[in-house]
């Protein structure tokens, strides 16, 4: 019996996603197909711990309600949460070495850092940033958090 090895590209993407939006969807969508139309798609969750100190807010959701919204994506393959420990958030790649990390059009801060760091740790994993899909102004969660908070404010 004849048995091959079929490789499997992975792309690693990095968010929130506290308010699960369609701008979200149209960046998980172009994750995946950055690795290949048979790619594997692995979310990492930002912490509840992480949003309050990178958006200087409570997140709308918990860490455990967004990973159970975002595992239920069809086209996302798994999803964990990152790490608690902000020096240790690379660490899932070290131990995932996916083809492809895929950041947002808002995660600039990142890039540079993350490049350093995968070549300090001689990781060969390609770092591709993704722009909007659509109109940044209206598929964002700040923007979607404004419109709700409007909406609020009419019905009262």
């Amino acid at each position: 019996m004849l048995c091959t090895n079929i490789l499997m590209a992975t792309a690693l993407a990095f968010g929130c996603f506290d308010i699960l939006h369609y701008g979200h969807l149209q960046y998980l969508k172009r994750a995946k197909a950055l690795a290949g139309s048979d790619a594997k798609l692995i979310v990492v969750l930002a912490t509840d711990a992480t949003i309050r100190a990178v958006k200087k807010r409570d997140p709308v959701f918990d860490e455990q309600a967004r990973l159970e919204m975002i595992k239920s994506l069809k086209l996302v393959d798994d999803a964990l949460l990152g790490s608690q420990n902000p020096s240790e958030k690379y660490e899932v790649i070290r131990k995932l070495l996916p083809d492809v990390v895929v950041l947002g059009y808002d995660q600039p801060e990142a890039e540079e850092k993350l490049k350093a760091w995968l070549a300090s740790s001689n990781i060969q994993t390609k770092v591709v940033r993704v722009t909007h899909a659509e109109n940044a102004e209206v598929y964002k969660t700040s923007k979607a958090m404004e419109k709700l908070k409007e909406q609020i404010t009419k019905s009262i």
